[in-house]
């Protein structure tokens, strides 16, 4: 979260702005549907836990509020070397964790040998990979990365066995947020429900199923944060009920958002539209091919099937809430090639390029898809697409965890629409668009690359745009990556179908900039900076 997010950006002196000033303290109501998996930092995978363990923790690296701009967080400060391979931070005086004790560069250390430890199944781990040792760490040769090296109580070196531009991002990312060692131990395989960080909020009390609630860690390091003195999280809404509550003043913002059946109620009302913010969101919602497996494994069929997939048509289903697109990376991301044209909409090509493979009566197939609306209409606008050409593809409507689970799998699915699992980056960067989802390493059984794609070249490609680790080749490195995703599409893993914008509502005590509301790392809000009035 960088560079070309101008649109997004509010800098720090407007967020301080005495013009903008509101009264610190007080405390606000957050719904949603279902429960927390777990808050500890090294686990948590998902938009709904990323946030809270954001309000929890802190990374040595931070961004500036409501932006993608990084800025030193636990770290006061940090030298790179000329190889781009040895990152030097040095930690801020006066930091402590929830239980009191002082963060020292040990702390540091522990946590990323705990992330980058398989005994902690952290889903992260790859985050780390390029720190030297991860390897072996991950083989279980070493218990320590011998890239991690304390200096002295407030200094950490990191030694890479790579060039990597996206490194400073990763410290930002939770996976790499500082916990207590004494505290895991204490709390074992249950750290999660017991939470002990440096953020700008402590746990409180936690009913599973029922409520969570957040208090302000009065020892917080950075100055005017937080600006509330209490969160509530009632869990166990539903999304339509959240926004009636929303409408009477008894809830402060509906974490799942708007539904669907009433976005345009909502944005029909003056008074209601008012309470919504909307943003951009880092976000791309796409059909994957599984090309191991015939009929995918042949070109001609993924092409096929990028130019029979109505996208405007899909828009107007979610109500016009995204942008349609033809490339995996989303327009607001660096690398995003403006000029190129992707794949038309031509029933007729398509049928043509169908035959051309072998295939031209069509042929049959599956489409997994989440069971949450309104994913399920999404999945049948896909299927009547995909009947205009020919192919006959049956819907399998199933939980979320079992989607992911059928595209994880060493069998893979034939087709999965991504919608609800979708992915919106972990951190702002070209390369998180990549590795995790389209590259050879996400491709292994419980990966989320459901094409199961692998091109080499391309590999070696992405590893040479994130050796570009000068921040002043930042425009030759977005370049790079372009051309990493133009050698993509040419591929066709995956038919790119939208680009999703943020909408969150608000309740009219809810104050802060905008910004905060569509904040690029944190959904739905910025919880350490949003105000009362």
């Amino acid at each position: 979260m960088k560079r070309g997010l101008a649109a997004l950006a509010v800098s720090a002196a407007l967020l301080a702005a005495p013009g903008l000033a509101l009264a610190a303290g007080g405390s606000i109501t957050v719904t949603y549907k279902d429960d927390i998996a777990t808050l500890d930092p090294a686990i948590g995978y998902d938009w709904q836990n990323f946030s809270m363990i954001k309000a929890l923790f802190d990374g040595l690296m931070d961004y500036e509020p409501g932006t993608a701009t990084l800025r030193p967080g636990l770290a006061e400060s940090y030298q790179i070397s000329a190889d781009g391979k040895v990152f030097t931070f040095k930690l801020r005086e006066g930091v402590k964790f929830h239980n009191g004790r002082a963060l020292t560069a040990e702390d540091v250390k522990y946590s990323f040998e705990r992330t980058t430890n398989p005994k902690t199944q952290s889903p992260g781990a790859g985050f780390l990979g390029s720190i030297e040792g991860f390897d072996k760490m991950q083989s279980g040769e070493a218990s320590e990365l011998a890239g991690v090296k304390v200096v002295d109580p407030k200094t950490v070196e990191v030694t890479l066995s790579r060039p990597d531009a996206t490194f400073l991002s990763v410290m930002a990312l939770n996976f790499s947020f500082v916990v207590p060692k004494e505290e895991v131990e204490k709390y074992g395989a249950d750290f999660g429900r017991h939470p002990v960080g440096t953020g700008a909020f402590k746990l409180a009390e936690w009913t599973l199923g029922q409520k969570l609630q957040f208090t302000r860690n009065p020892d917080y390091y950075r100055e005017g944060a937080p600006k509330l003195d209490e969160i509530n999280f009632e869990i166990g809404q539903e999304p339509v009920v959240s926004l009636l509550r929303v409408q009477k003043g008894e809830v402060d913002v509906p974490g799942d958002g708007i539904p669907p059946a009433k976005f345009r109620e909502v944005m029909g009302n003056e008074a209601e539209a008012a309470r919504v913010v909307q943003g951009v969101q880092l976000h791309t919602g796409y059909i994957t091919m599984n090309t191991t497996k015939a009929p995918f494994d042949n070109l001609k069929v993924r092409q096929a099937l990028n130019m029979a997939i109505n996208k405007d048509r899909i828009v107007q289903i979610i109500n016009g809430r995204a942008t349609p697109a033809n490339q995996p990376l989303p327009p607001t991301m660096p690398g995003y090639v403006k000029d190129f044209a992707g794949y038309r909409y031509d029933v007729a090509a398509a049928k043509k390029l169908l035959a051309e493979a072998g295939h031209p009566d069509g042929f049959e197939t599956e489409l997994f898809v989440a069971n949450v609306d309104p994913q399920p209409r999404i999945a049948q606008a896909i299927q009547q697409d995909l009947a205009a050409i020919g192919i006959k593809a049956s819907i399998q409507s199933l939980a979320q965890a079992n989607v992911i689970a059928a595209g994880g799998s060493a069998e893979g699915a034939p087709l999965i629409w991504s919608g609800g699992m979708a992915w919106i980056a972990d951190f702002p960067d070209p390369s998180n668009f990549y590795g995790p989802i389209l590259g050879c390493s996400g491709a292994a059984e419980g990966g989320w690359n459901w094409a199961k794609y692998c091109n080499k070249t391309l590999d070696e490609k992405a590893a040479a745009a994130d050796a570009i680790v000068d921040p002043a080749k930042a425009e030759e490195r977005a370049t790079a990556w372009g051309e990493v995703y133009k050698g993509v599409m040419a591929d066709a893993p995956w038919v790119p179908v939208f680009n999703e914008k943020r909408y969150t509502m608000r309740s009219d005590k809810m104050g802060g900039a905008d910004a905060l509301y569509v904040d690029p790392v944190n959904t739905p809000m910025n919880y350490k900076y949003v105000e009362t009035k």
